[in-house]
């Protein structure tokens, strides 16, 4: 034991959650066990120090950790009402703190203050979530590990999965861990480093399993006509779709999108499995809960015109709309929270690539890395056998979970711009840098535009101070040229899916007497600022009515236009 558990388990978490293979973002949690002294009665107390609810493993920092005593949180199983009611032991945990108590305690917390070990992680590792929903999931263990990690069958995340995992524990002493049935991995350790390399263990034991026994096609052949693309044909066809898309998953709620046709998603796309797994949808909570039970999948060829795809498009989401209300007839009870919006997270165009929707764009990017994890999960599953996930109906139960949604409660209120996307020319510097500033405080997604690439940059990279682009984007931007006007615009499409407000913001100033104007200077004038405004509002005006959701358009204008 070391003298600070929270230190230790904030440098284990990150060093976990720095590498993708491990877990995905804002998934898993960990946690370490430790006395201190208790400032009341100055006594050795026994304290468990956990990953509060909604953080992220990679950027875990010590404020982000709950703190309990130990005694109280393990005292609870002599209260436990039993599975039916084992919701209302998150609000006991309130009880079990220590001090402030630090972030708020997770769903999970019990699984690591049950299990008798020092230092436990619980990990939504793709390998790991392969075995876990594949069809034999408990033979493919014991063959993949031995008695070295043992099985447990899917159970909701909360009190009950803690006590079944410390079960396990007990009466698996040699085991360094389990296996969560259709969800992930639980690993321990007697110290920080011993846990650490055992979540490890199983991570990397499980894909050299996968790629040792699995086939070579897990999807099956390539389906003829529904291979990618190539990469500019692809990209100028998300473009041109992108905006009727998101239009269409913001039926409900405004939503700002993310585009990837990275390999791992084309390669899917292409395959003779895609529509029958898609139609499965993904297993680990994690998962669904960013994606939605399941995604909107296009059944057209990938050179199908762009037309046929956009008509094809509304009848499949007027489809996926009704699907989804159905589902959640079948499975609401009168206690269930509102539907919260039927349109679609995940839209898949064979050929092109995954569009991916949320309230903001990381939310957007954040589902579609989850989606790309589920087509790993189901690569593997399918590659040693069948991919299993756990039933509807337990998917509704945590998508529509009465926890969940105190959870979504608990989010700040959004920017009065949020889900919005701005492009505004001459952004570099001066006033269109002012407004492009206020527009990203306001919430938006910015594009910055401007003929000056490195000033763009710049004013972009102040916006994004996380070091993504989630926020803003640079386009180099020549408002009188029309190819240079659209590029950015598709630069738009691309980055954010769409476009609803246009600051016409670049021009220039050549103050000189009338007899020394040359016909030079006035063309030039007249070419950015008037010509150049037409040329941004026409394109931006195509993609806005593409969307079908209104939209703005300003111009900048000064003394100098008298």
């Amino acid at each position: 034991m070391t003298d600070n558990p929270a230190a230790e388990l904030v440098a284990r978490s990150n060093a976990l959650g720095a590498d993708p293979r491990n877990t995905n973002y804002a998934g898993g949690n960990t946690s370490a066990k430790g006395s201190v002294l208790d400032p009341v009665t100055n006594q050795p107390t026994e304290l468990l120090w956990v990953k509060g609810s909604g953080g992220d493993l990679g950027t875990l920092t010590e404020a982000g950790l709950a703190v309990l005593r130990l005694d109280r949180l393990r005292a609870l199983v002599d209260v436990y009402p039993g599975v039916e009611r084992e919701d209302e032991m998150v609000a006991a945990f309130d009880y079990c703190l220590h001090g402030r108590g630090g972030a708020a305690p997770s769903i999970d917390t019990a699984m690591h203050g049950l299990v008798e070990a020092a230092h436990v992680d619980h990990l939504h590792p793709d390998s790991g979530i392969a075995l876990a929903t594949a069809k034999d999931g408990r033979e493919l263990t014991e063959r993949c590990f031995g008695d070295r990690v043992a099985w447990v069958d899917w159970r909701r995340p909360g009190f009950q999965l803690g006590l079944d995992i410390a079960a396990v524990k007990k009466a698996n002493p040699q085991a360094i861990g389990v296996i969560l049935g259709g969800h992930g991995i639980t690993a321990w350790g007697a110290t920080s480093e011993e846990c650490r390399r055992n979540s490890l263990e199983i991570i990397r034991t499980a894909e050299k399993f996968l790629a040792e026994h699995g086939v070579a096609e897990p999807f099956g052949a390539v389906v003829p006509g529904f291979e990618p693309l190539p990469e500019a044909e692809r990209r100028a066809r998300a473009a041109a779709l992108a905006p009727v898309i998101r239009g269409l998953a913001s039926t409900d709620h405004r939503q700002v999108g993310h585009f990837d046709d990275r390999d791992v998603v084309l390669d899917f796309l292409a395959r003779e499995k895609l529509a029958p797994l898609a139609a499965l949808g993904t297993s680990c909570p994690d998962h669904f809960l960013r994606t939605k039970v399941r995604p909107l999948v296009v059944d057209l060829p990938a050179a199908a015109p762009v037309e046929e795809v956009v008509a094809r498009l509304k009848e499949l989401h007027e489809s996926y709309r009704a699907d989804y209300a159905a589902y959640y007839r079948r499975h609401a009870t009168p206690d269930s929270p509102a539907m919260r919006g039927a349109d679609p997270a995940i839209v898949l165009v064979p050929g092109v690539g995954m569009f991916s929707f949320g309230k903001d764009r990381q939310t957007a990017r954040v589902a579609g890395e989850f989606y790309v994890n589920a087509i790993n999960v189901m690569r593997g599953a399918e590659s040693v056998s069948e991919y299993a996930p756990i039933p509807e109906s337990e998917k509704f139960r945590i998508e529509y979970w009465a926890l969940e949604e105190a959870k979504l409660q608990r989010l700040p209120k959004p920017k009065p711009l949020a889900g919005r996307v701005a492009l505004v020319t001459g952004a570099g510097s001066g006033i269109g840098k002012a407004i492009a500033e206020r527009l990203a405080a306001e919430g938006a997604c910015v594009v910055i535009a401007d003929l000056d690439a490195e000033a763009a940059a710049k004013v972009a990279e102040g916006i994004n101070t996380t070091g993504t682009t989630d926020r803003a984007i640079a386009v180099t931007a020549n408002v009188t040229d029309a190819e240079a006007v659209q590029a950015g615009v598709d630069a738009a499409a691309l980055a954010f899916s769409g476009l609803d407000l246009v600051v016409n913001n670049a021009g220039l100033s050549i103050s000189k007497p009338l007899l020394e104007t040359s016909e030079r200077d006035w063309d030039l004038q007249h070419d950015v600022m008037a010509k150049g405004s037409f040329l941004v509002s026409r394109a931006a005006a195509k993609t806005m009515i593409a969307q079908g959701m209104g939209g703005d358009i300003v111009y900048i204008s000064s003394k100098n236009s008298v």
